[in-house]
């Protein structure tokens, strides 16, 4: 009987054996290995030993940093170019002013006045489409006697042409046959230059060298060094020579002589902003 029991105790140890062996076995010894590995810490024991720990870098949480830039160091300087010119041509009012207690007859006057007007200056070779009408009024006006009292409306009419004069050694003369033939208000004679462009081109050269070296005196005296431009910008002004209030009351009248005239000169000023980089 004890023998039996042994039989069956050995064989028990041999099964126990080979079910360690087995791949089973093996996989589920392994895994629990792996495990265990996976659940102990590395870092406190490579401390205690006075190693050297290894982390995995982080990635930042945020965007990278990007170096700052410099801001960039400017100047302003403005420089200043004219040009001097004799005006070859003219502008000018020529208008006709005429008043009636009778609205009709203060229109009808007007339009015959404003019509011979108009006669006698193309009659000094002013082309018809330099003759413009720029002004046309009807209007009551209360009419006072000596102490103030209204004594009645008297109609006004206004009538003024805008006159282009090319050819500026007719202008008295052309002044004359218009208050001779029924104008009476002539203002703003204005004079100008037909052809601008090269005296303007010469203007904006001197206005950037100008411009130029207002900017090296600057940065000289500042201890920097002047750099590339980074804008310029330009504004043009006309000095024109204007003639203002040729009046002739409130009818026609006879000149003896052509009116003296002098046009002068005209300056065209030119202003150039330019922006320079300082060092």
């Amino acid at each position: 009987m004890r023998n039996k029991f042994s039989m069956i105790a050995a064989a028990a140890l041999i099964v126990a054996v080979l079910s360690a062996c087995s791949p089973v076995a093996q996989a589920i010894g392994s895994a629990a290995a792996s495990v265990t590995a996976q659940s102990l810490p590395a870092a406190p024991a490579a401390q205690a030993a006075g190693g050297p720990v290894v982390q995995n870098a982080q990635q930042p949480t945020g965007a990278a940093q990007q170096p700052t830039t410099p801001p960039v160091r400017t100047v302003t300087v403005t420089g200043t170019g004219r040009a001097t010119l004799t005006p070859d041509m003219a502008y000018v009012n020529i208008g006709v002013h005429t008043e009636n207690t009778s609205i009709s007859e203060a229109m009808a006057a007007n339009r015959t006045q404003t019509q011979q007007v108009t006669d006698a200056i193309k009659g000094q070779g002013v082309d018809p489409k330099d003759i413009q009408t720029t002004n046309f009024n009807v209007y009551p006006m209360q009419k006072n006697g000596p102490n103030g009292e209204n004594i009645g409306v008297s109609y006004v009419v206004d009538n003024s042409v805008y006159v282009t004069v090319r050819d500026l050694s007719k202008l008295g003369t052309l002044l004359d046959a218009a208050v001779q033939s029924g104008a009476n208000n002539i203002n703003g004679i204005q004079f100008d230059v037909s052809d601008k462009t090269a005296a303007l081109s010469s203007a904006r050269k001197d206005a950037v060298k100008n411009a130029e070296e207002l900017a090296k005196e600057l940065t000289d005296a500042s201890g920097t060094q002047l750099g590339q431009v980074l804008s310029i910008s330009t504004n043009t002004t006309s000095l024109p020579t204007p003639v203002y209030g040729y009046g002739m009351g409130g009818g026609a009248a006879s000149p003896s002589a052509a009116v003296p005239i002098s046009q002068g000169q005209m300056v065209l000023s030119v202003d150039v902003a330019m922006v320079f980089e300082i060092h």
